[in-house]
């Protein structure tokens, strides 16, 4: 494990192997957030370790960093820090049960081939906040009162899906609607919410407590 700097307010800890993908996120975290500290390790099954000696502002692991299931390794991690924020990038789809198991902890998935763009968008209402603090004061408003216009039913039903990876016909299928109206549904989602990305959707459904678990 290399540590860039001590941790404390403002500190992100990064958990991902030594190759050009992370150099490529360390690059877009530093070039957005030219202050924030950084702590490093090459192995994500340290951190439930690691997080034990002391929280951080968000904690990012890459899924190809870590030997035991990622459920295991953020239930391990939450026994010490119950309110860690967590943001996940996935090499790969996760299983659906997976899936649920981190959507249901309030970890946030992102898969690894998003845009720098993408990911900032993720990460920001975690370090936007000077404090520190874990949400925004935007996504704190969001917890308490919802998403800007109320999701319908379906709507709701449609969102749960799209938090767990699940593609536009793997929903049609499951809530028996046609792939179009699935569609329609996703671009309410969006406007409801006002967010222009499904990872952006997502992000602020985990955070916010818009779906049951």
């Amino acid at each position: 494990m290399f540590s860039c700097a001590s941790a404390g307010p403002g500190t992100v800890l990064v958990g991902a192997p030594p190759t050009l993908y992370r150099q490529g996120l360390l690059a877009t975290l530093h070039d957005t957030w030219p202050t924030l500290e950084l702590t490093l390790t090459t192995d994500a099954d340290q951190v439930p370790a690691l997080v034990h000696r002391q929280p951080f502002s968000l904690i990012v692991l890459d899924s190809s960093a870590t030997s035991q299931g990622l459920p295991l390794l953020i239930a391990n991690m939450r026994a010490f820090r119950p309110q860690q924020p967590v943001l996940v990038l996935t090499a790969q789809p996760l299983a659906r049960r997976c899936r649920q198991e981190l959507r249901h902890s309030a970890t946030t998935l992102l898969p690894r081939h998003s845009s720098p763009q993408e990911l900032v968008q993720a990460i920001h209402p975690w370090l936007s906040n000077p404090t520190g603090s874990r949400l925004s004061s935007t996504a704190s408003m969001a917890r308490h009162l919802g998403p800007p216009t109320p999701f319908s039913r379906r709507e709701l039903d449609v969102l749960r899906l799209v938090v767990d990876d699940c593609t536009n016909l793997e929903i049609a299928r499951h809530l028996g609607l046609s792939v179009r109206t699935v569609e329609s549904h996703r671009r309410a989602l969006l406007q409801k919410a006002g967010v222009r990305s499904l990872i952006g959707l997502v992000a602020q459904a985990v955070r916010g407590g818009w779906i049951s678990s």
